[in-house]
């Protein structure tokens, strides 16, 4: 009897997920077609004005700059995601303090994990584990934070990989009520090279030393001339993506750059 009374209140629940998820992807046409021939501070302030609660996430990596300067002239106060996995390079952890500093950002928030003592005591999670690290130190402190925001801005862009060649500027997120927002999805490698250098934007220390895509520094490593930029992520092990990008918690992969 009880799992029969149950039924209608989650038949309810599930109902009431699919309109909400009806209503976010009319949303999220409505602003492609708005925005679709703006420019990228274009879509990124339309966002924060029109599409409710939104925050940045930033790796503070080779190219985080870019979106972390527009958000800055938008409205220094957007909410910045920012997750110290403690295995972080130290460049990064330097860089991601200067930068803060230099754009004025006002409202920058420091994401970890609350349980890597119980889970990673050690911290060597990483070389048996990869994905359950990423999963821990990762995944699950972002979607923690993301669940007080209606939508999240990220970096994609439709070179990176074969499943991005149509990303548009607004999507609706796999398995979530909530909006991912990609205003730099119709650049190009030049287009980041050329913002960067008109804004006199500093670059991250470690990307002249080698390292074009850089996450935690147990699993980055330089990449060589010719490589794929990604090549010195998780290198020589059969895993390409941290996990940020995820369904109903669990990681996906969607090609090689996903």
């Amino acid at each position: 009897m009880p799992l029969d009374r149950a039924r209608p209140v989650s038949e309810a629940r599930s109902a009431d997920a699919a309109r909400a998820r009806a209503e976010l992807a009319g949303t999220a046409a409505r602003l492609n077609a708005r925005y679709r021939h703006h420019s990228a501070t274009e879509v990124m302030a339309g966002a924060l004005r029109e599409a409710g609660s939104i925050a940045l996430v930033s790796s503070f990596g080779a190219e985080s700059v870019v979106l972390l300067h527009m958000a800055a002239v938008i409205d220094k106060a957007v909410p910045v995601l920012f997750i110290d996995t403690e295995m972080l390079f130290t460049e990064t952890l330097v860089y991601q303090a200067e930068v803060s500093e230099r754009l004025g950002l006002r409202n920058l928030r420091i994401l970890r994990a609350g349980d890597i003592a119980a889970h990673d005591p050690d911290g060597a999670l990483h070389r048996s584990d990869p994905d359950a690290c990423c999963a821990l130190r990762k995944t699950r402190p972002l979607q923690a934070a993301l669940a007080g925001f209606d939508g999240w801005i990220t970096g994609r862009k439709r070179f990176q990989s074969g499943t991005r060649a149509a990303l548009d500027f607004f999507e609706v997120e796999d398995g979530e009520e909530r909006l991912k927002i990609n205003p730099l999805a119709h650049w190009a490698p030049q287009d980041v090279r050329t913002y960067m250098e008109e804004n006199r934007l500093p670059r991250h220390p470690l990307v002249a030393r080698g390292y074009p895509s850089i996450g935690c520094a147990p699993c980055t490593s330089p990449v060589e001339e010719g490589e794929d930029p990604r090549a010195g992520r998780w290198r020589n092990r059969a895993k390409d993506e941290c996990g940020i990008h995820f369904v109903d918690g669990r990681m996906i992969r969607k090609g090689a750059n996903a």
